[in-house]
């Protein structure tokens, strides 16, 4: 059987993409499952190999962008309008458990980034808004009303910015704040900045608001614990971070599942202390090599994390990370 080719023009070039493809090691017939599906990449790649997709994306601008693709695929590819912290339950409805892989591209897409009026970046202004789903609370929403100790929160364990309270103290005193642009003027005013500096120090505060709005660790967290429920014996595993926080989770994650976790902590329930392997044969961490990074910069902040689901049951989701 011949994998049909799809030629589909995309805006983006997925990080990685020949890793995540030999990882993933494709097979006509197989079901796979995009739980990123964002501009299309890593499911273009997966139905030319010959897989059927099924792709997730919470963001109904991916959905609807996909549609031409998904009529394309002819029965191939489908799309599903939800968060991959429910995959479990959508494919289950669908028939489609199990499934021979799982790849996952975590955090905000290019395409997200790029358009002013998301409301993601403050490289253009735009309204400040930074919903993944285009539904609940803004960022504006959040700087506008909460608290400067809950601001401060957000910024020190979402963002990992080390001067938090100052940060949150000059957003509380700048209220009303409605534009990308407006945030991080007040970002860079209260922490100091030059236009030659390597990094932005609005940076960290747009990461720490962005994660926290869209719940984007407790997905990443009820995600894997899902993959690890529909996967079948020897099915694969691939997932793609953008920061330390997203990483060390599935570092963890997988660790943990394969049973080479330090000491296996005695805080984990008896159950999951107990619990059989439920992964093998995790890689080695696969950065962007200088070549990739040259034609994508986002790539050079990149890690793929991997590992081959094995036939035991799938462990209890009660304080799984």
């Amino acid at each position: 059987m011949t994998a049909p080719e799809f030629h589909i023009p995309a805006p983006h070039v997925p990080v990685l993409l020949r890793e995540v493809v030999e990882a993933l090691a494709v097979t006509p017939g197989e079901r796979h499952v995009d739980a990123t599906f964002g501009a299309g990449g890593y499911t273009r790649a997966l139905l030319s190999s010959g897989a059927i997709v099924f792709a997730f994306d919470r963001d109904p601008d991916a959905i609807a962008g996909g549609r031409a693709m998904e009529a394309a695929a002819d029965g191939a590819l489908i799309l599903i309008p939800a968060t991959f912290s429910a995959l479990d339950a959508e494919l289950e409805a669908r028939g489609a458990v199990p499934v021979d892989g799982v790849t996952m591209d975590i955090g905000v897409s290019s395409m997200q980034l790029d358009q002013a009026e998301r409301g993601f970046s403050f490289q253009s202004d735009g309204p400040l808004d930074m919903r993944m789903s285009q539904e609940g609370e803004t960022a504006a929403d959040f700087v506008n009303t909460a608290d400067e100790a809950a601001i401060a929160d957000v910024l020190y364990n979402y963002g990992e910015e080390p001067r938090a309270r100052r940060v949150a103290r000059a957003i509380v005193a700048a209220r009303p704040i409605t534009r990308t642009g407006e945030l991080a003027h007040v970002v860079r005013r209260a922490l100091g900045y030059k236009p030659h500096d390597k990094k932005d120090p609005a940076t960290r505060t747009f990461q720490a608001i962005r994660i926290y709005l869209n719940r984007e660790l407790e997905e990443l967290a009820e995600g894997l614990a899902a993959a690890e429920r529909v996967l079948k014996p020897g099915g694969r595993l691939a997932v793609v971070t953008f920061h330390s926080l997203e990483d060390r989770m599935v570092k963890r994650f997988l660790r943990e599942r394969s049973g080479s976790l330090p000491g296996r902590s005695r805080h984990l329930p008896e159950l999951m202390v107990n619990a059989k392997p439920s992964f093998e044969n995790v890689g080695r961490a696969v950065r962007a090599d200088d070549a990739e990074i040259a034609r994508n910069p986002r790539a050079r902040s990149a890690t793929l994390r991997t590992a081959l689901r094995t036939d035991a049951a799938a462990w209890s989701s009660e304080g799984a990370l």
